[in-house]
Order: structure tokens, then C-alpha cells, then sequence
């Protein structure tokens, strides 16, 4: 039998007389096998696509000659803000404005504030002495690492980190608590008002940073010409959206855990990896990554690869890995990226290892996405997940943290047009949300470094791995903004899959979820819901870190810590304040935990199956794969 290499579509045909099936590519017939051969032959034959068993994209949407002008009018703004909706700022100043300027209170009590500080500052300032303590008015908080310089111990420059740090909490007073205010409108006008005060910290101007007068006397000047060097290549770099050239190289020394792509479609690309131990366990895993960025922060460097912790412990790991689509992927849908990505993923799977079930985890978007796909599964074929673990990733999107900022209708509405025109959403738009919500740290403080200082901070496999990022399509995403976050249909039962309704309550397989303390994207409050919306054992764990480097925690990194509780199905629901106090600390990585859990859910190991990799004849390519590659 011989398979031309440029097939492209696949049916299956089923008899159910004798048990026999028929696969036909490209509309041919290409073998007829007995149903006790499916299991060999199905782990020979990769199978490239599968546009053919699935429904066409919606047609392009039809506009009126007024929504057409509409729409182009709200792209060029879209351009003009980086994406931003003036309407919502304006509306949400307005809102502070007008409720502040009707509660005379709170104007007194600020105008009292302000004095006091005031004649604080002066006092202190006319009576200070080189022995008086440091910091007597105001401190910077605990994780503001600007003023950990020594030199702001001295007494001019402290004095002008104090005057900043009192101007910065008194805004922060006129902000807060005025009664009236809506609260996404209150979160707004802080959040404005504070990136405004944070352009005039004195840290970031050199004759007012102790760190880079020290530069300049020990270079002589020499450090700007550094930071002149830096700001060009960043320069050069910005119109391609990309960072400057670094020495971390896909397949080389980062995501260079040995395996084949398996499988392929029009989306996605299956790797499964090549087992490292005598015996395995019988279930695989399967990783579902977020599709907003690369796969492999999951298999980074070898020394903090979560593939190799998974397979070095005996487990046959599976990874998605998603294209970068272009304008061309305009109209795949939300649904079409759980059909082509985890249903695709999973039923290739069960067609390589058969009759075993699976452990499925989903990062951050790749999670949620999870959830609706284990939901639908739950209702179809309830045996076929093992066990769930979601990472990072939310489930009910009430408290999504300050991404809220960035998303609400008119927000939303004005992304919809710039999608609309240009067919995605750029790598560059998403990148420059998440770093204004961290202006201090991907903005100020490393703007002082690189133009300042001179100096570029040594990049990372992680910082490498956040620059290579991705594109999402205009329907997706737009399905994704509306759906999840605005309407919160996941949660709420109306999100539709395969047209029918899924509800989280349908979940029973066991869950590990992971929540990150200091996670700006998924705040582990917001990943905890889950507790009250599956009807399973949860085994939550709260581990230190953000939403990356709270999960790339490496067993031999010194630092990360974590808590861990289960809460059984029947059991009564425990808050998350509640369940703060009651959880044990441990320190180091949460990775062995899951290790554990995996293992109490799984069978006792056997040789590697069948449907190894290993005697795959046909195999498509080495991991990483060519999607991965895209950019």
C-alpha cells in the first residue's frame, strides 16, 4: 500500500456488520482493515489534515456602506491609541470627576491629607540630619525594587523619593473610595492616573538616580553611549515586532527535548516525546498550550523543561503545538480551535495509544479551552479523560485582575475593528497590554538599564521565550473577548460546543490546579473558582511566582515555594481566605506534587505502547516541528 505524501483531507468509514473500517483521503479509498488491525496500523499513518470532516468557516461578515466607514474610522483610531479605547478612559475620568466634585467629604479629607504631608515634609526637611532614620514619612512598598539602591538612603535623594512616593499615595487617596464611582470605572481612573505619576518617578531621569550618576562617573559618559547603542537596536527591531537578536534558538538550546510530530492539521501539530525510561505509565499525557504564545515555555532549557521532569518520571507526553496564523485565518473560530486543536489532539491519541485514558493539563488559555473540551467529553465519552490539570489557567472570568482594564465593550468593540481590518491581532498589541500593566518593571526600570545604564540585563530562555510571540485570528479572539471575559458564558453555562450547551458541573475526573501568587493574567482567586464550579476532587496548589515563573519552577531552582490542599467532591466549599490559612506551606517546586497525583490516577507502568513514535513509519518531522518555527 503506498500513500502519496500531498493528501490532505481524511474520512473514516466504519462497517457495522463486521467491524471493518474504510479511510479515504482526498476522496480515494487507500485500504480497507479488520477491526483487530486498526490499533497498528492507525500508529503508522500519520494523518495531515482533516478539513474534510469538518463544517466550513462562516463567510465573511456582510457591512452596510455606514459600518463599513465605521468600522475603518474606529481601526485608525485603534492605531493612533495602541489599541486602546479612548471612550473607556474618558467615560471612567468622567465618572471619578463628577462623584468626587459632589462629595465635599472626601475633598476635605484630601485637602487635610495634603497638608498634613505637607507640613510633614518641610518639618522633616528643615530639622534633618545625616543620622535622622530614612524613609520617616513613607516607604516604598515591598515590591517596589526602584529604591533598593543604598545611595537613596542619602538624604537629598531620599527626601525626593519620599516627596514622590507621598504625591503617588495622595492620588492614590483621590482615586479610591469615592462613593458613587463604578468600580471598573474607580480601577480605570487609578490605573491612568498612576502610569501618568509613573513617568515623573525620579528614577528615572539621571540626575536623580543614584545608579546611573555612579555609571557616568565611572564611565565618564561612556554609558550613554551604550544605552544610544540599545535604543537603536530596539529601534530597528520595533517595525518587525520583534526583540533584538538573542542567542536562544528553537531546537537548538531551548524546546530540544527529543520527539516527532505525529500528527498535523491546519492548526495544530502533535509532538509526542520519546520515552527516556525502561516503563512507562499506560495513561499519556496530553499539555494543551496557550495559543497566544509559543508551546515550549514547557519545554525551555533541559535543566527546566516540565516535558523532561514528565517523561523522566515515566510518563508518554504529548504537546500541542499551534501554528501562527495569519490574516488569512481571519474567521477560525474559538470552536474551531477546540475542534482542530484539543478534540483533534485527543482523538489522535486514542488512535496511537488505544483504549487508555488520557491525563490532559491546559496552560493558561490552553486551560480554559480544556475545560469546555473535558465538558463536552464529559457528556460523550466520560471515560476518555483520566484526569485534568489546569495551570494558570481560569475558568470563570468574574475576576480576571487588571486585565479588566483592557476589556470591556467599547474596548472590545474598538479591538474588533482593528482585527477586522487587519485579520489578526499583532503580537506587538497584546505584548504592549501586558507590559503597561507592569510599567514599572517591563517599562521604567528596564528603560533606566538598557538607555541609562547602558547595560542590557542578560536574556533568559524565559525573557526569550516572551519575545517570540504569536498572533491570534479576528473571530477567535474576538469570540474569546466576548464569550469569556464579557459575558462570562463558560462559567454560566452558555457556552455552546458542537452546538450544545457545556457546564463545568459536568466535570468529575480528579483536578490539580495550579494558581500563581503574584499572576497578573490569571490571579489565583480567579483560578480558585473552580472549586465551586467542577463536581470533582481538586487538589489546588498556590505557588509562588507570577503566571510564568510560578509555573516554570524547576525542582532545582532555589526560591519557589507553594501550598497544597484537596478538597473532595462532597466535602463543603472552603473560601479562599479560608483556604489560605488552612493549607501547609512547603518550599521548592509544586512539579513533584503533580508527579504524585498523576501517579495515584494512573495505572502500574508497562513497556512503551504500541503506538510508540518509535514504530511510527511515517513520522512528519522531528520536534520541535515547522509550526513552532513561524513567525
Amino acid at each position: 500500500m503506498t500513500m502519496s505524501a500531498t493528501h490532505s483531507s481524511l474520512l473514516i468509514f466504519r462497517n457495522p456488520d463486521d467491524g471493518s473500517r474504510e479511510e479515504i483521503y482526498d476522496g480515494e479509498p487507500v485500504m480497507t482493515v479488520q477491526a483487530h488491525d486498526v490499533r497498528t496500523i492507525d500508529a503508522a499513518i500519520p494523518l495531515p489534515k482533516i478539513t474534510a470532516v469538518t463544517p466550513p468557516l462562516a463567510p465573511a461578515e456582510a457591512l452596510t456602506a455606514p459600518e463599513l466607514f465605521d468600522r475603518l474610522a474606529r481601526a485608525i483610531t485603534a492605531r493612533w491609541t495602541g489599541g486602546l479605547s479612548p471612550a473607556t478612559l474618558a467615560l471612567a475620568l468622567l465618572d471619578w470627576q463628577l462623584h468626587l466634585a459632589a462629595s465635599p467629604g472626601k475633598q476635605l479629607a484630601l485637602a487635610s491629607e495634603a497638608a498634613w504631608d505637607l507640613m510633614r515634609f518641610f518639618a522633616t526637611l528643615a530639622t534633618r540630619h545625616p543620622t535622622f532614620p530614612s524613609w520617616s514619612m513613607i516607604a516604598p512598598a515591598a515590591n517596589d525594587r526602584r529604591f533598593s539602591d543604598p545611595d537613596w538612603e542619602l538624604p537629598a535623594l531620599n527626601m525626593l523619593a519620599q516627596a514622590f512616593l507621598l504625591h503617588q499615595r495622595w492620588w492614590r487617596s483621590a482615586t479610591t473610595d469615592v462613593r458613587g464611582v463604578a468600580r471598573p470605572n474607580a480601577a480605570i481612573a487609578d490605573f491612568a492616573i498612576r502610569q501618568c505619576l509613573e513617568v515623573m518617578a525620579p528614577t528615572n531621569f539621571a540626575l536623580t538616580n543614584p545608579e546611573v550618576l555612579r555609571k557616568i562617573m565611572e564611565t565618564g559618559g561612556g554609558n550613554f553611549v551604550g544605552g544610544l547603542h540599545n535604543w537603536l537596536e530596539d529601534w530597528k527591531a520595533f517595525p518587525m515586532g520583534r526583540e533584538p537578536a538573542h542567542h536562544f534558538v528553537v531546537g537548538r538550546n531551548v524546546a530540544v527535548t527529543k520527539g516527532k510530530v505525529v500528527y498535523r492539521n491546519e492548526l495544530i501539530e502533535l509532538i509526542q516525546y520519546s520515552p527516556v525510561t525502561r516503563t512507562v505509565r499506560p495513561e499519556p499525557v496530553l499539555i494543551v498550550p496557550a495559543w497566544i504564545m509559543k508551546y515550549y515555555i514547557l519545554d525551555l532549557s533541559p535543566r527546566n523543561s516540565l516535558v523532561r521532569f514528565l517523561i523522566e518520571h515515566g510518563f508518554t507526553v504529548f504537546m500541542i503545538s499551534w501554528r501562527n496564523p495569519t490574516a488569512d485565518d481571519r474567521n477560525l473560530s474559538l470552536e474551531d480551535y477546540r475542534r482542530l486543536g484539543v478534540e483533534a489532539a485527543i482523538e489522535a491519541i486514542s488512535r496511537i495509544i488505544p483504549g487508555q485514558p488520557i491525563h490532559a493539563a491546559g496552560y493558561c488559555l490552553g486551560g480554559t479551552l480544556l475545560s469546555i473540551e473535558a465538558a463536552r467529553l464529559s457528556k460523550q465519552k466520560p471515560d476518555r479523560l483520566r484526569s485534568m490539570t489546569l495551570l494558570a489557567a481560569q475558568t470563570d472570568f468574574t475576576e480576571p485582575g487588571e486585565l479588566t482594564l483592557f476589556i470591556n465593550e467599547s474596548q472590545v468593540s474598538l479591538l474588533e475593528d482593528m482585527m477586522w481590518q487587519r485579520g489578526v491581532l499583532e503580537a506587538a498589541q497584546m505584548a504592549g497590554a501586558f507590559r503597561i500593566i507592569r510599567s514599572i518593571d517591563r517599562i521604567w526600570s528596564r528603560a533606566v538599564r538598557e538607555y541609562l545604564i547602558g547595560e542590557r540585563e542578560p536574556v533568559s530562555d524565559l525573557m526569550a521565550w516572551n519575545a517570540d510571540t504569536t498572533r491570534m485570528p479576528y473571530r477567535m479572539h474576538s469570540d474569546y473577548l466576548r464569550q469569556l471575559f464579557l459575558n462570562n458564558d463558560l462559567a454560566a453555562g452558555r457556552y455552546r460546543a458542537d452546538g450544545e450547551p457545556v457546564a463545568l458541573s459536568d466535570l468529575h475526573a480528579p483536578m490539580f490546579v495550579v494558581g500563581t501568587l503574584h499572576d497578573h493574567v490569571a490571579p489565583w482567586r480567579s483560578t480558585f473558582k473552580v472549586h465551586f464550579l467542577a463536581d470533582a476532587d481538586v487538589t489546588f496548589v498556590l505557588a509562588s511566582g507570577g503566571h510564568n515563573a510560578g509555573i516554570v519552577a524547576a525542582p532545582d531552582e532555589e526560591g519557589p515555594s507553594y501550598q497544597i490542599f484537596t478538597k473532595k467532591a462532597h466535602t463543603p466549599y472552603v473560601g479562599p481566605d479560608e483556604w489560605l490559612k488552612a493549607a501547609p506551606s512547603h518550599e521548592g517546586s509544586w512539579w513533584g506534587e503533580w508527579i504524585g497525583f498523576l501517579d495515584a490516577y494512573s495505572g502500574e507502568p508497562v513497556p512503551p505502547p504500541i503506538g510508540d513514535l518509535a514504530r511510527s513509519s511515517e513520522p512528519l518531522d522531528d520536534a520541535p516541528g515547522k509550526y513552532v518555527l513561524e513567525q
